[in-house]
């Protein structure tokens, strides 16, 4: 346990200024990689260059040209790269990163190791820059939270406040990086839990996301000569809602995109455990996801790279519906192929790109047949963005406020409220993030703070053996009567009743005292405590238990606080042990 002190809230938001000025800095250090190995690998090697969004910026002004390398084999070449700098130097930077910093914040007290972030910028970079279906979030997730982690461990800090700082440096990497401040510290605090949030960390979130997303809009437009200011990454005309006859479609939306986030989340783990299970190299697996990777992107070169081109272009409604359809299920397979078989690289991005074709698909669809209903289908590009992220990731919140954010669009956050809710819950338990728990309770992270709180908000009335069930003694049974009892029943203590009034306990201690040639002469009144320490059915069973450690005894009478000779029940260290598991299993629920 932990018995270092926690930081007050004022350090703690100085600490997590702090990592919000690291994580806006990493975030664009990955930015520039990423625009950099993208123009080596596809548009030096392969001569393809792929669409931007139409609020990304290029960082990097030089091309390459070095020939015509056949795109299978640029993919697998990055995936090779990736898959050796990841097992070489740290394994844990496997995947989609935003599952290690989960894992690290419920059971690893929040230590990252200090070459994480290093090593995830690096390989991350390589893979989706080659062509890897993958996304930003998790390698930015690891770098921000891996400084988090190292600060805190610099400082020497409690427990509890590394954990805060490892969701400020999440908070602030998803923020700058995806220019959405509002959602991303929304996500560091959401992401964590399947149906809870971190709300303690919530204020540090805050102030990390938006001080990162500070310092890289500063960066950005310092590097690449443009205004300082808040720059969406869609762009989308004003769009709104025209008619309450669209409400059903969104809800429609909600039902495909739970239907294929569930999809998603079964085909990505498919795919993980049977590349767990294949007898090789671990450094060569991501190559060989990567050459399948780009085998798929020569006919349907949407899914390579992060995509968001596309998306742009779904916005813009210059793809075809067979197209839209075609990159919904090419994305799932290529992300799967990608991030399962163990490349570096989220998969936020490829959520995103697979929602918004979803909304995309539908809205076309409906604008075609109904285009005095669906009268901007774009619309339904950035719904069912909303609704896919919301389901898979379990995210619903950040879901819609980053959407806004990335798209602008703000008219229609009726829309994304009812399809992100939708989607949320009718994908039940279903996550892309497998080291998501379900609540607070059911966190190692907060086992003793919850454990305190369950206690608290159980009687003992709900916990004890009633007076019905009870073995009681006579004060005038023999003692060789009593330890015959307890041999019989294995219970080592019974309260003493006379004429229905409790008066006094006796004990295996009491009888193991008394000589044994003495046994049958000997009473239980002679030997039982008469003062007797008791508990009420209104009490917690914290305050039962509190007494049984301070008393060093194992056992309460529960008495009426208007008569404490009547006696009610008992309530042993064994029933609080077995209330508090009944009550953590409720909880998880």
């Amino acid at each position: 346990m932990d018995l270092r002190a926690p930081l007050s809230s004022k350090y703690l938001v100085i600490l997590a200024s702090v990592v919000g000025v690291i994580s806006g800095l990493g975030a664009f250090i990955f930015y520039f990689l990423l625009d950099l190995f993208t123009k080596f690998f596809l548009s030096g090697l392969d001569n393809y260059t792929p669409p931007l969004a139409g609020g990304e910026i290029e960082v990097v002004k030089v091309n390459f040209h070095l020939g015509v390398v056949p795109l299978p084999i640029v993919v697998a070449l990055g995936g090779l790269l990736s898959g050796y700098i990841v097992y070489t130097f740290a394994p844990e930077t496997e995947g989609h990163g935003t599952d290690a910093v989960i894992r690290s914040f419920h059971r690893a007290r929040g230590y990252i190791r200090a070459r994480v972030p290093i090593v995830k910028t690096v390989a991350s970079a390589i893979t989706i820059g080659s062509g890897g279906s993958a996304g930003r979030e998790g390698p930015i997730a690891q770098i921000g939270a891996g400084f988090g982690s190292f600060l805190a461990d610099l400082l020497k800090l409690a427990d509890r406040d590394r954990r805060i700082l490892v969701v400020c440096g999440v908070s602030g990497g998803i923020g700058s990086i995806f220019r959405s401040p509002f959602g991303g510290a929304m996500f560091g605090i959401e992401v964590l839990y399947r149906r809870d949030n971190e709300v303690e960390a919530i204020i540090p979130a805050f102030v990390s996301s938006i001080v990162a997303f500070i310092i890289f809009e500063m960066m950005m437009s310092y590097v690449a000569n443009t205004p300082f200011g808040v720059q969406t990454i869609f762009r989308i005309r004003p769009v709104a809602i025209h008619s309450p006859l669209e409400f059903p479609i969104y809800a429609a939306v909600s039902v495909l995109t739970a239907a294929l986030g569930i999809f998603y989340i079964r085909v990505f783990y498919g795919v993980h455990e049977l590349f767990k299970s294949l007898k090789i190299n671990p450094i060569f697996k991501p190559a060989i996801g990567g050459f399948f990777t780009g085998v798929i992107g020569l006919f349907l070169p949407g899914v390579l790279g992060m995509g968001y081109g596309y998306v742009q272009m779904a916005i813009d409604g210059e793809l075809t519906l067979t197209v839209i359809l075609l990159l919904i299920f090419g994305r799932i397979i290529t992300t799967s192929l990608t991030v399962g078989s163990g490349g570096s690289g989220g998969v936020f991005a490829p959520s995103i790109v697979i929602g918004s074709m979803i909304g995309a698909f539908v809205g076309y669809l409906f604008h075609q047949a109904f285009p005095g209903i669906v009268i901007q289908p774009e619309a339904f590009v950035l719904v069912g963005m909303s609704a896919f992220v919301a389901g898979v990731a379990k995210t619903p919140i950040a879901a819609i406020l980053m959407v806004l954010e990335m798209c602008g669009g703000y008219t229609l956050l009726p829309a994304l409220m009812i399809a992100a809710t939708l989607s949320y819950y009718m994908t039940g338990d279903y996550s892309i993030y497998s080291e998501q728990v379900a609540n607070r309770a059911a966190s190692p992270a907060h086992r003793m703070e919850m454990s305190v709180d369950v206690l608290v908000n159980v009687n003992v009335g709900d916990a004890m053996v009633p007076v019905e069930k009870l073995v009681t003694v006579s004060p005038y049974q023999k003692v060789s009567e009593v330890l015959g009892l307890i041999e019989k029943t294995g219970h080592i203590g019974f309260p003493v009743v006379r004429e229905g009034k409790l008066v006094g306990i006796v004990t295996f201690e009491d009888v193991e005292r008394v000589p044994i040639e003495e046994r049958d002469q000997k009473v239980v009144r002679d030997i039982m405590s008469r003062d007797l320490i008791v508990t009420y059915p209104d009490e917690t069973l914290e305050d039962a238990l509190i007494k049984l450690v301070q008393k060093g005894i194992g056992r309460l009478p529960v008495v009426d606080r208007n008569d404490e000779r009547k006696l009610l029940g008992m309530v042993t260290r064994s029933d609080i042990i077995k209330a508090h598991a009944r009550e953590v299993a409720r909880l998880a629920k």
